[in-house]
């Protein structure tokens, strides 16, 4: 044990100190502020299904970018926001879940062609799917980094409209809150998120950082802006966290985000499970107390 330990430690140490893994390491990171933010908003409009067509939409863009010889990073934004663009317009008259499944299909379909007919390495291809850490640039870093600012720039000026919308969209509008306006810069949002997260998770996996953390923050707290902050230190760890344990097995990086993601909701709805025990017990009490007859000779 005390053996395998010595060399996973070794290796995982020397290769944080490669100049791609620490670049991929900065992504990381970027990656769990983006995803953090986005997914206690994104559990609040119960969107996980759309989340995942909208990232088999942004699997069809990069894998279209890398057979055509164009940046992935871009090509996946493009076919991202034009995925949350559409699924916004065709769910407005309560046709969501049918909206979602006729695009996502789509575009798993084309995804399939386009990296069947690639003709370089299939390897590249397929880390579109589980994601990559060799195949993140300086180039990818600053684009994430780009995102990851305007998405929070965004959300922090339309807080308020944001959240109404999201948690009560029927009273929003009688109160003359855009609702279709704050649906549509939200869809927007989430196809920008979920590209940025498919070149490091992949699609099949983007789930575990863009619901994930925010479903784990819903578990241990009603505060939105309570659950944003827990949300994002959930989805630094799982990222970070999953991002240096594959290193040195050689694993895809989303297995071990998966892993996290994971462990982590199943600690805080055992803290909603005792939290709720408690209350209830401490009600019980409070009631039982209530209805106990008082001694007149006291």
């Amino acid at each position: 044990m005390s053996s395998w330990w010595s060399s996973w430690w070794a290796d995982t140490s020397y290769l944080l100190s490669v100049d791609f893994v620490q670049t991929t390491l900065v992504c990381c990171a970027l990656l769990g502020v983006l995803s953090g933010v986005m997914a206690p908003l994104i559990v609040l409009r119960q969107m996980s299904f759309s989340v995942h067509a909208t990232s088999e939409l942004a699997l069809m863009g990069a894998s279209a970018a890398l057979l055509f010889g164009l940046n992935v990073g871009f090509g996946a934004v493009a076919g991202a926001v034009v995925a949350a663009l559409v699924l916004a317009a065709l769910g407005f008259r309560g046709q969501q879940d049918s909206a979602v499944g006729v695009v996502m299909s789509f575009g798993m379909g084309l995804s399939v062609l386009f990296i069947h007919l690639y003709p370089g390495n299939s390897n590249r291809a397929l880390a579109l799917l589980t994601g990559q850490i060799v195949g993140v640039s300086a180039q990818n870093v600053w684009l994430l980094a780009l995102t990851t600012l305007f998405v929070c720039a965004v959300v922090l000026v339309f807080w308020r409209p944001l959240i109404f919308a999201s948690s009560d969209p029927e009273m929003a509008a009688a109160c003359g809150v855009p609702v279709r306006s704050m649906s549509l810069l939200f869809a927007v949002l989430v196809g920008v998120a979920s590209a940025q997260s498919v070149q490091i998770v992949g699609a099949l996996l983007v789930m575990s950082l863009l619901i994930t953390p925010g479903a784990a923050a819903a578990c241990v707290t009603a505060n939105p802006v309570r659950a944003v902050w827990l949300s994002v230190v959930f989805a630094e760890v799982a990222a970070v966290g999953g991002m240096v344990l594959s290193l040195a097995p050689g694993i895809p990086v989303s297995v071990f985000v998966a892993f996290i993601s994971f462990g982590i909701y199943l600690v805080c709805r055992a803290v909603a499970a005792v939290r709720g025990r408690r209350i209830r017990v401490g009600s019980r009490t409070d009631a039982t107390a209530v209805a106990a007859p008082t001694n007149p000779a006291v």
